[in-house]
């Protein structure tokens, strides 16, 4: 499974998940732009890829900001002359009962998952349409893609348009050669999910350790949880995939937690 050649574009790339798509996308020999949020940080990741012989670059990227996405969009393909692979991975959590859950929280979670995934979809399509070079598109979704919990009204909801998303283009884009992909995580011992923890045993009621147990790993076969490695080689089998016979499909990578 080699990227030799390829350029890949990676939001929310300066740490967990996405840090970890990219490091393993440039050890299988692609340019990697690291877009985040914040800027130093994924200088410092970029920076982190040059030292062991990588190509990469950090990008400013607000995911909700059209003109922040067009604009880093276009610096990645200024510096490395084209795309080849969009990993639409940028994302936060609020977790919060829908009785309690703010407008503003969820107009928030939407535009970061939703409104985020498109935009940078869209910057990407005018260099993978353009003489239907083509390329892929893998978005971050989660087993909450198709399954619902508690207290995760806006991330399911998000999670769940990513299906719709994918499918789409994998429709529209065929004709240019693009394909798309959604991946779908168990719980992945991340900060992200780290901050859950507390909350979730808060709202619950329940302790932080069964939290852990019933809620996040209650569900898997082994009570393990999945592992940003796990995820970075799903994601580096669908971007080296040799072709279309794998599109619009979602890949559930969670230690046998809601099996298809």
């Amino acid at each position: 499974m080699q990227l030799t050649g390829k350029v890949a574009l990676i939001t929310g790339a300066a740490s967990g998940i996405g840090k970890e798509i990219a490091l393993v996308y440039a050890r299988a020999g692609a340019a990697v732009a690291i877009a985040d949020i914040n800027l130093s940080a994924a200088q410092k990741t970029a920076d982190e890829i040059k030292a062991a012989g990588g190509k990469a670059l950090g990008v400013a990227m607000d995911v909700t900001d059209e003109d922040a996405v067009n604009n880093g969009t276009r610096a990645v393909v200024e510096a490395f002359g084209q795309l080849d692979i969009l990993v639409s991975n940028a994302g936060i959590q609020i977790v919060n009962p829908i009785v309690d859950y703010s407008y503003a929280d969820w107009k928030k979670m939407q535009a970061i998952h939703v409104d985020g995934a498109f935009l940078t979809t869209k910057a990407a399509l005018q260099y993978m349409y353009k003489d239907d070079h083509g390329g892929t598109v893998i978005y971050m979704g989660s087993v909450h893609s198709h399954e619902a919990s508690p207290l995760k009204s806006a991330y399911v909801a998000a999670k769940h348009a990513l299906l719709g998303l994918a499918r789409v283009l994998a429709k529209e884009g065929a004709a240019h050669n693009v394909r798309s992909h959604v991946i779908c995580p168990g719980f992945v011992r991340t900060p992200l999910v780290d901050k859950q923890i507390p909350e979730q045993a808060h709202e619950l009621g329940i302790s932080e350790q069964e939290v852990i147990k019933n809620v996040m790993l209650g569900h898997t076969v082994d009570g393990i949880f999945t592992t940003v490695e796990d995820v970075a080689q799903t994601a580096l089998f669908l971007a080296a995939f040799p072709s279309s016979a794998l599109t619009g499909q979602s890949f559930i990578v969670s230690h046998g937690w809601h099996m298809q």
